[in-house]
């Protein structure tokens, strides 16, 4: 008996030649894991685009934000859920999957973490 193959990619779930989208510069999103992408902020910092050299200004400003509450102790669960954890931005459709967009994101270990050590990298 043949074992039954799980349709994993959207090439093999949409019956789709990978060489299709390889020619369309497109991504063989997997449909039952999480995608490991993420936004290099070196790519912004040295963008020839103001707008994307802002943002990494901001990501930046962001991080010293984390860092000043990080130096002041323990915070709220709410605060830290809020200021530390970064869901997926589900109109990306980064986190598609087969049942949903919403993806995992960093969540509470990682935003504790995050509270607990910031300051000290930085010091």
């Amino acid at each position: 008996m043949a074992k039954p193959t799980v349709k994993t990619h959207f090439t093999d779930y949409f019956d789709v030649p990978r060489a299709t989208l390889e020619k369309a510069g497109a991504f063989n999103i997997s449909l039952i894991n999480d995608l490991p992408l993420f936004i290099d902020p070196f790519l912004l910092f040295n963008s020839q685009n103001p707008a994307y050299r802002q943002l990494h200004d901001d990501i930046i400003k962001y991080l010293r934000f984390l860092r000043d509450k990080a130096a002041t102790g323990s915070l709220h669960p709410g605060l830290i859920r809020a200021w530390y954890t970064f869901a997926e931005v589900k109109q990306t459709w980064l986190g598609f999957s087969q049942v949903g967009n919403a993806g995992h994101g960093l969540g509470r270990d990682f935003a504790l973490a995050l509270h607990r050590n910031l300051h000290s990298v930085f010091a």
